[in-house]
């Protein structure tokens, strides 16, 4: 897309696109002690392929805007969910679960999960949706933003508040196949350089953001048993 971009200002310089690319926290990957909250200069230690491939993305974008002039924006945005979230995400697939759990469908009444000692910063969708407007309409081309609640929640406390809104009984149990071979133990942000730069704040109590998203799964699920 950027190079099509800057073919297209070959031929007509008046296009000037504005580029908004959506990197992610897992481009800090293994943080070390003291490192936290996450600033947009912190080392970049990918953990996985999914990393690497953002770090890339973030490298291209720079590169296009210091080589060619094409305005292109880095957000980093860190763990969000809620309604519509898909369910290959911890968050979802412990909704889901739940929901179906209730209904009956997953009638030996477990919950399967990974990692539960992991810390993520979680931010509501519906907020990162702002943020990503703002960052197009308000951020400066060629800087990277991190968009973040500030706060780290461990998987385990995500699942028990979920579990904790159903009437069901709901046993918890470790799957191999849901474990990372290399997981993150801590990713927690600062937002500071995009609030500043923008005022922007998550609106959205994370504990609304859980119910909502449990919500949407029951009624999902309502629907299509």
């Amino acid at each position: 897309m950027l190079e099509a971009v800057r073919r297209e200002r070959e031929q007509d310089a008046a296009y000037d696109p504005l580029i908004h690319v959506a990197g992610s926290s897992e481009e800090y990957g293994l943080v070390l002690p003291g490192e936290t909250p996450i600033a947009e200069t912190n080392p970049l230690r990918p953990q996985s392929p999914y990393g690497v491939s953002k770090i890339a993305q973030t490298h291209l974008a720079g590169s296009y805007w210091r080589s060619y002039g094409i305005r292109a924006i880095v957000t980093r945005a860190f763990n969000h969910t809620g309604p519509r979230r898909g369910e290959i995400f911890a968050t979802s697939a412990f909704a889901k679960q739940i929901a179906e759990i209730e209904r009956g469908i997953k009638k030996d009444g477990v919950i399967y999960h990974g990692n539960l000692d992991a810390q993520r910063d979680f931010t509501d969708v519906r907020d990162i949706a702002q943020a990503y407007w703002l960052a197009a309409t308000q951020c400066d081309p060629g800087e990277i933003y991190n968009i973040c609640s500030g706060a780290a929640h461990t998987i385990r406390s995500v699942l028990d508040f979920l579990v904790r809104q159903s009437p069901a009984k709901i046993t918890i149990r470790q799957e191999a196949a849901r474990l990372r071979p290399s997981d993150v133990p801590v990713l927690l942000g600062s937002a500071a350089k995009f609030r500043e730069k923008t005022g922007w704040q998550a609106a959205i109590p994370f504990e609304q953001t859980l119910r909502d998203l449990l919500g949407y799964w029951r009624e999902k699920v309502k629907r299509f048993s």
